[in-house]
């Protein structure tokens, strides 16, 4: 007969084992240590097997026998309830170990390996950190796209539109770096699609006018703040690379007798290394910082530890204590302004413009082509540009270039 509480409440333990029988292979193991443990009897592959249901009372009768028909459930689905246990068991300990926080570093130190700059690192951890430490500590099987949501919207409640949407982009990746390796079935963010709020494009302030340029550049000779910050901003309209390629420049990169500027792939947005030809100015820029921060290391070191680049924000920062604002002037902006002065002078094709300011090109041959075939263009680009440069800031009449003596 199936057993009752009373009688499971009265069972007394004795000096050896016994079993109180209950229905379908369910039993009660009393052991002399006063034990009540729920034990299943069946068989799997024609052999005599027992699944441990718990213990009484922590486990009582009713739910001992839902287990009990949950098993065999499992067993009329042709599944072993003993093997189905330990894997449960083995997946609740991969989902713990397996939080997100892990996943997004384990993936962040893969892109480490595969060249991704020490920059843009920093940045995705930034980013995964913005989505707090208790989103971190999930197991990353158990977020669901409502999880991912709410953390976005936090984001959002301070007017972070553009942080939001790469917080969403990059937690994607990691997701779907998961399901990569095994560790989830699909990424929740996918449902996400058209939930964010698009951020208003906001272009770099830059100067792109030749008085404009040259007021700048004078502004720049009279600055007065530290000497590094004021080297970077003088080098940055001759070369018009990105902040991140300026700020990691390492004398290691840096032949000034040839005049070439090797910046690595591992250095470029691009991921693809760049020479930049360096004019007799800009050679000049670099030998003074050279008396300052050579002969090893990055020629423009943090303020705090020469281990470091300079802050992102050191050359930004400069441009408003020269009174700039953001609208007018950005580090970045050095870049459109060569770009559109180069282009408006007439005198250099707009593919060693581009090469030099180190676009992308989705053509394989067109872009291995463009790398020897505009070099000796960008070496002369280089020299005029620094010269054109010399005249804005001191003023003179800006006149017609003699193409044919650019070489």
């Amino acid at each position: 007969m199936p057993l009752t509480d009373t009688q499971i409440r009265n069972a007394q333990p004795l000096d050896r084992e016994y079993k109180l029988a209950d229905s379908g292979g369910l039993y009660l193991l009393i052991t002399p240590a006063k034990g009540r443990l729920w034990r299943l009897k069946y068989r799997s592959d024609g052999r005599e097997k027992k699944l441990a249901l718990g213990a009484y009372p922590e486990v009582g009768l009713a739910d001992a026998r839902k287990r009990r028909d949950q098993a065999r459930e499992q067993l009329a689905a042709g599944k072993d309830p003993a093997r189905e246990k330990q894997l449960a068991k083995y997946r609740a300990k991969v989902s713990a170990n397996n939080t997100f926080g892990e996943i997004a570093q384990e993936f962040i130190d893969k892109r480490r390996r595969e060249g991704m700059s020490s920059s843009t690192a920093t940045k995705s951890e930034y980013y995964i950190a913005r989505m707090g430490a208790s989103f971190g500590r999930l197991p990353i099987a158990e977020i669901t796209a409502p999880d991912v949501l709410a953390v976005l919207r936090r984001i959002e409640t301070t007017n972070h539109y553009e942080t939001a949407r790469r917080v969403l982009q990059l937690a994607g990746r990691v997701f779907r770096y998961a399901v990569a390796t095994a560790r989830l079935t699909n990424d929740p963010t996918y449902a996400l699609k058209g939930a964010l709020t698009a951020p208003q494009s906001k272009h770099y302030g830059a100067i792109t006018d030749a008085q404009g340029a040259g007021n700048l550049l004078r502004a720049i000779d009279g600055y007065e703040g530290s000497f590094i910050t004021k080297q970077a901003m003088l080098l940055s309209p001759h070369v018009f690379v990105r902040p991140g390629e300026l700020r990691h420049a390492e004398w290691a990169d840096l032949d000034l007798d040839a005049g070439v500027w090797a910046i690595p792939a591992e250095k470029m947005k691009m991921r693809k290394a760049h020479h930049v030809p360096l004019s007799r100015q800009s050679v000049e820029i670099f030998k003074a910082i050279y008396a300052i921060t050579g002969p090893t290391g990055f020629v423009f070191p943090s303020m705090r530890t020469r281990t470091r680049p300079m802050s992102e924000n050191t050359i930004n920062a400069g441009l408003r204590r020269l009174g700039f604002t953001g609208d007018e002037m950005t580090a970045h902006g050095f870049r459109a302004m060569a770009s559109t002065l180069l282009n408006e002078s007439g005198h250099w094709s707009p593919d060693a413009i581009e090469r030099a300011l180190a676009h992308g090109d989705s053509d394989k041959v067109r872009a291995a082509y463009h790398r020897g075939a505009h070099w000796q263009e960008r070496v002369a680009m280089a020299q005029w540009w620094s010269d054109y440069l010399d005249m804005l800031r001191k003023g003179a009449e800006i006149l017609p270039f003699d193409r044919q003596r650019a070489g």
